[in-house]
């Protein structure tokens, strides 16, 4: 026996999988795509990893032999600078995409952790310039920058995915019309007749 109140049907078609909220609205997207500051943006994010990556060997090469403090402290300093520089055009470009500095709903949680990264690269330039702690311990204060970066740095390239995803997900969906528009509902009596 088929139940087919207006209940069920509400049930029934609340199991079906929804689709993920939409990272950008499509004004969104074309202010994304027309604003200089995506193309910054997608510039200094690659930049400012190889920065990371050149620091890195230079932290781990001091920490492990004692070598190179001068390198890696110069090093560290560049990369704070690289994250403070694309910190800023961040802003600049969640401001003209979403209409406002930080904390546009899409990428909330990318700016909170981001702060987080920005808080241990600042403490790292406060002992530098303050003389405060051992190089060791500020290289280690540096280490725990850089992890936060690189967990901050996943988050951003998940999202980046995800709004690839919406874009492949939308073109396909204006190619091709849902099947349900085609099939209409039957009840099961009516398949088994």
């Amino acid at each position: 026996m088929r139940v087919n109140t207006p209940q069920y049907e509400n049930f029934r078609r609340s199991l079906r999988p929804t689709p993920p909220a939409p990272l950008y609205t499509p004004e969104q997207r074309v202010r994304r795509d027309a604003s200089k500051w995506t193309l910054v943006q997608g510039i200094l994010a690659p930049v400012q990893f190889l920065i990371f990556i050149v620091s890195l060997v230079l932290v781990l090469r001091y920490l492990q032999t004692g070598e190179g403090a001068f390198a890696a402290t110069i090093s560290i300093v560049v990369k704070t600078m690289a994250l403070y520089t694309i910190m800023v055009t961040g802003a600049i470009w969640e401001k003209v995409v979403f209409g406002k500095y930080l904390f546009a709903d899409a990428f909330f949680w990318e700016d909170v952790f981001s702060f987080l990264v920005i808080a241990l690269h600042t403490t790292y330039l406060v002992m530098l310039i303050g003389d405060y702690g051992t190089e060791r311990g500020r290289m280690l204060v540096a280490l725990a920058a850089y992890a936060t970066y690189v967990i901050n740095a996943v988050q951003f390239i998940l999202k980046l995915r995800a709004a690839r995803l919406q874009a492949a997900r939308e073109e396909a969906e204006a190619v091709e019309p849902a099947p349900e528009a085609f099939a209409p509902e039957m009840p099961l009596q009516a398949l088994a007749a």
